[in-house]
């Protein structure tokens, strides 16, 4: 992965990792839960970028185990994945400070 900002999915889908395994629906959930319902992730988009995300090595297979008669597949974040989701937190608190700083609305600044 480059040094380039993350996409919002990508960034939301390796914080619900963050949170432990997961299988689809439960990152699915997740990142809803998390977005406050804003992101809705679809079956197809999540398993495409957790393809794209093992190919990074950000994710990896943790098990999987069969669930009436189904596969389910559960995802873990990898060592560089945490790395890369912590580097991608700092560089939006960075700009999320600077920006309630100009505002007038950074803990401790006058209204």
């Amino acid at each position: 992965m480059t040094n380039r900002a993350m996409q919002e999915a990508t960034f939301l889908i390796l914080t619900a990792l963050a949170g432990g395994s997961r299988h689809g629906y439960g990152i699915i959930t997740d990142v809803e839960q998390i977005s406050s319902g804003r992101v809705r992730l679809r079956a197809g988009t999540l398993y495409s970028a957790l393809d794209r995300l093992r190919l990074d090595g950000l994710v990896s297979v943790d098990r999987e185990e069969i669930v009436d008669n189904r596969l389910r597949r559960y995802y873990r974040l990898t060592p560089e994945g945490s790395r890369q989701l912590a580097a991608e937190a700092a560089r939006v608190r960075s700009h999320a400070t600077t920006a309630l700083a100009r505002l007038g609305l950074a803990p401790g600044a006058a209204p």
